[in-house]
């Protein structure tokens, strides 16, 4: 098996959720399930997925490379997404964004040498009156992100 008791264990408990003839509804929390176990989502874990779930590996392929939660990529250990959309770039989003570019020394979908750190451009995060907003490893949200929020969060995620 390519992934762990566990983590079928807790995609059991997503299907749960749907009829039986409808498992595919599962996908998206399968494929996060599997990117937090494995790190990222390789072909071979998108087909173990896929099987699991009963459906084409193409299938699952074009949810894991639609949505920018997923990496289909290695990623460094911390992935941190910049929202750029209209009302963040208007309220410092992308300066924040080449603020973080220079401090990493890294572009959007670069890592950093070390593989600490991997910067993306994000979508809309549904925050805006909280811009510039950002999002690590798809499950904090940190908000308002100044230059000195900025590089705290960069220390912390350093330590």
């Amino acid at each position: 098996m390519l992934l762990s008791e566990q983590a079928y264990k807790l995609i059991d408990r997503e299907l749960a959720k749907f009829p039986a003839d409808q498992k595919q509804s599962a996908v998206m929390a399968a494929l996060a399930i599997a990117q937090d176990e494995k790190g990222w989502l390789a072909p071979e874990v998108m087909e173990a997925v896929a099987k699991y779930l009963g459906m084409a590996p193409i299938a699952v392929q074009e949810v894991a490379t639609f949505y920018n939660m997923y990496n289909t990529k290695p990623v460094g250990k911390h992935k941190i997404s910049v929202c750029t959309n209209l009302p963040c770039a208007l309220s410092g989003g992308e300066k924040a964004a080449e603020y973080l570019k220079q401090k990493l020394g890294v572009d959007f979908k670069d890592t950093t040498p070390d593989g600490r750190f991997t910067l993306i451009e994000g979508e809309c995060m549904g925050a805006c009156g909280d811009a510039p907003v950002m999002l690590v490893n798809n499950k904090r949200m940190c908000s308002f992100m100044s230059n000195d929020k900025i590089d705290a969060l960069v220390e912390e995620l350093k330590r």
